[in-house]
């Protein structure tokens, strides 16, 4: 019996992750990551760095993703609060193209997102405070670091709050159809 229910999304790879969870009187206990679980899926990855991020009400984060060959695999938790946590679809070619999928993750329903290779990753804090939790298959990249304007229209993303905050690298972030083309890269989208 699987500890896990996964449910795949509109975008292939994109995976809600529902751990199953054990509670008692004294709490609850979750497995919240086996290789073996994970694998039995097709999710074959080996985390390498675990970031964790705190947000307050309206911070949003994102859309983020790193150019290759620095690529990230996602695995994302709420361990504190809730956000709506959003992934979009960036590789060429994939039936997805420039699709989005959100999810509401929280402390509360334990879901996590996986989120594949040549995917876009943000969301926006719903509580008071949220506190991520991922991890990630390879090393963060300062040079290979890039991203796409959350209220792209073409996009088109249903954030369900109008966002309060964003960092100032975040307001200046080119659009999706910029940010794919393959020119795009020759240090346009680089942040220091």
């Amino acid at each position: 019996m699987s500890k896990f229910r996964f449910t795949s999304t509109q975008i292939p790879g994109v995976i809600l992750v529902e751990p199953q969870v054990h509670h008692d009187n004294r709490g609850h206990f979750f497995e919240a990551w086996s290789s073996e679980s994970f694998s039995a899926v097709g999710i074959e990855c080996a985390f390498v760095q675990v970031n964790q991020s705190l947000s307050k009400r309206g911070v949003l984060r994102g859309l983020h993703f790193q150019r290759p060959p620095f690529e990230q695999d996602k695995l994302v938790r709420v361990v504190r609060g809730r956000v709506f946590d959003v992934a979009v679809d960036m590789r060429r070619d994939s039936i997805a193209f420039g699709r989005w999928v959100g999810a509401m993750l929280s402390d509360q329903n334990k879901r996590q997102l996986y989120i594949p290779k040549g995917c876009a990753h943000g969301f926006l804090t719903m509580s008071d405070e949220a506190e991520l939790l991922y991890h990630v298959s390879e090393p963060y990249n300062a040079a290979a670091e890039a991203g796409i304007r959350f209220d792209d229209p073409e996009l088109a993303i249903r954030w369900p709050e109008r966002p309060a905050m964003l960092s100032d690298k975040d307001l200046f972030l080119p659009n999706f159809k910029v940010a794919v083309e393959e020119d795009a890269y020759e240090g346009q989208l680089i942040f220091t």
